[in-house]
């Protein structure tokens, strides 16, 4: 218990004095996180916008790979990139391994799949007869797709929600494609797991602490978008 209040009150002590390196690896982590959670949401929704009003063979096969991403170990997918980077890899030449766009991409192929399973059940779920109704008033493809979004956006504020979480509080991909570097890699995950190895747990609890603040932070944002939105 001791040390629980003893890292709430030393991440009070570095969020009011604006530690310069807890500021530093906290605005990283906004901005790796936010970019992939951007591109997770477009490509997620696209995804599984195009598997919900499509059918063609193997869709089956893709539906069943995109529900087995949802629950992927972010582990794994830090090791296929890690591989695909490595200088021996076949995208090595990049030379992108350990910096932050490594971590980016991990990220955004851990969220994508929770995207795209959300915004799939979402978009099956709309009812038959609306989506019959909407091509009957001689909707184009481009102006149906844009009602069936609007119909699920709800499902799909939630699933940018999802998908940020997933790729906030992942560790094992970050550490792995991005290594944990001081002031270019570490972020508040990472930096949570060295310290608690090092024994400093008031810091990782103060760690701790300044990423739940932010993670609920930026969550708060999005479900209040959400329910207003519901409330239209």
């Amino acid at each position: 218990m001791e040390i629980i209040l003893g890292g709430i009150k030393k991440a009070i002590i570095l969020i009011f004095n604006l530690d310069e390196e807890v500021l530093g690896i906290t605005i990283l982590s906004i901005k790796v996180s936010g970019i992939a959670t951007i591109f997770s949401v477009i490509l997620g929704i696209v995804i599984g916008a195009f598997l919900a009003l499509t059918k063609f063979p193997g869709r089956n096969i893709l539906v069943a790979l995109v529900n087995t991403g949802m629950g992927i170990p972010p582990v794994v997918v830090g090791l296929v990139i890690t591989i695909f980077l490595w200088r021996e890899g076949p995208f090595g030449f990049l030379g992108i391994l350990y910096t932050p766009l490594a971590m980016i991409i991990a990220q955004a192929l851990i969220a994508t799949p929770i995207v795209a399973g959300i915004t799939l059940a979402a978009i099956q779920h709309i009812p038959e007869k609306m989506k019959l109704q909407i091509k009957a008033l001689g909707a184009t493809k481009i102006h149906f797709l844009f009602f069936i979004l609007r119909e699920a956006k709800l499902s799909l504020l939630a699933s940018a929600m999802a998908g940020f979480g997933g790729v906030i509080s992942e560790v094992g991909a970050s550490m792995m494609v991005g290594g944990n570097i001081k002031g270019y890699t570490k972020v508040l995950r990472t930096a949570t797991v060295l310290e608690t190895s090092k024994g400093n747990f008031e810091i990782a609890m103060a760690l701790g602490v300044i990423l739940f603040l932010l993670t609920f932070s930026i969550n708060q944002i999005l479900t209040a978008i959400q329910q207003r939105e519901r409330s239209e």
